[in-house]
């Protein structure tokens, strides 16, 4: 099967998508899940908590500190679930590697599951919103690459379009170094992310590009490596409405030559309303995506930036 026509695995918590596995039997199907990104993406459905063997409905739990140490623990009978969680997370999170994952979408707040801000009861005093599931700790680190987020977060547009523009390039990353890689489909690759990389990290991009000079004299290994953690890092800042303004008024400096007075007019103010918030992002894309087109940029044409994932989607509608 050709590269693109692999199904883009994405796991996620099971209860989002509306398989009722939670500790009251119910289940927490989240829309964006089930109904827009179902299209696009094949689901990898996963409940730490059914699979370790609770079964449904089961005794709520928590995460509760002692010492340097965090167990899970049900709330009403204190008894420990932390050595069977933390032995099937292992095990599971090495399973997941044969289904070449994209990313994961968690259940947020969940003691098993959540990625940020569980909370973690102390000994005394009120409980902090500082812990991590025993799960979701596993899978994030043995794939820190990997894109994760959780539902909770996804409400948030620019969060939202931040994490699948990052699924969809950890997969072109993956399929680049999928084989035998060559370095000039490296340097080709780093091309056409450019802009890409400029509207979230500046700083990374640079150091991006110092690493592809020393292509030639790095270990292929060290070199995957240090370049795909750069690039995913790079990508995991979200890009500001600034950044995008100034890249954006860098795809246009490629049209100058091409556009008349009144088109190149109409294009820097649609870039000066995005800056100010007047306009969504999609909105000085489309024209410079039509003009690139029109007048064959080859360059502009081959920017990631200009389309990172399906328009179907809409996310830059709401950026």
């Amino acid at each position: 099967m050709a590269a693109d026509e692999r199904a883009i695995r994405l796991g996620v918590s099971s209860c989002l998508l509306g398989n009722e596995v939670r500790f009251d039997g119910g289940h927490k199907r989240d829309r964006f899940v089930t109904d827009l990104l179902a299209g696009f993406f094949e689901w990898v459905p996963v409940c730490p908590e059914v699979e370790v063997g609770m079964g449904t409905p089961r005794p709520a739990l928590r995460l509760v500190r002692g010492g340097d140490n965090v167990r899970m623990v049900e709330i009403k009978s204190g008894r420990d679930h932390t050595r069977a969680m933390e032995a099937y997370s292992a095990k599971r999170v090495r399973e997941l590697r044969g289904l070449d994952l994209c990313g994961y979408i968690l259940k947020k707040g969940s003691p098993s599951c959540g990625m940020t801000r569980v909370k973690v009861y102390e000994e005394k005093g009120m409980p902090t919103r500082q812990g991590r599931g025993l799960y979701a700790s596993a899978l994030m680190e043995a794939y820190p690459n990997l894109p994760v987020e959780d539902e909770g977060r996804l409400n948030d547009s620019n969060l939202r379009e931040n994490f699948i523009e990052r699924v969809f390039a950890y997969r072109r990353l993956g399929d680049l170094f999928r084989g035998r890689w060559t370095g000039g489909q490296v340097i080709a690759f780093h091309t056409a992310h450019k802009l890409q990389l400029l509207a979230h990290s500046p700083a990374v991009y640079r150091e991006l590009g110092r690493l592809v000079a020393t292509l030639k004299q790095t270990p292929r290994a060290t070199f995957r490596e240090s370049y795909e953690s750069g690039f995913m890092a790079a990508l995991a800042h979200v890009a500001s409405r600034g950044r995008n303004a100034n890249v954006l008024q860098h795809a246009a400096g490629h049209l100058k030559k091409s556009l008349d007075s009144a088109s190149r007019s109409e294009l820097a103010e649609l870039i000066h309303d995005y800056r100010k918030g007047l306009v969504p992002l999609v909105v000085p894309v489309t024209l410079i995506r039509h003009h690139a087109r029109r007048h064959a940029i080859d360059y502009l044409n081959g920017q990631i930036f200009l389309e990172p994932h399906p328009k179907e989607l809409m996310l830059r509608n709401h950026v």
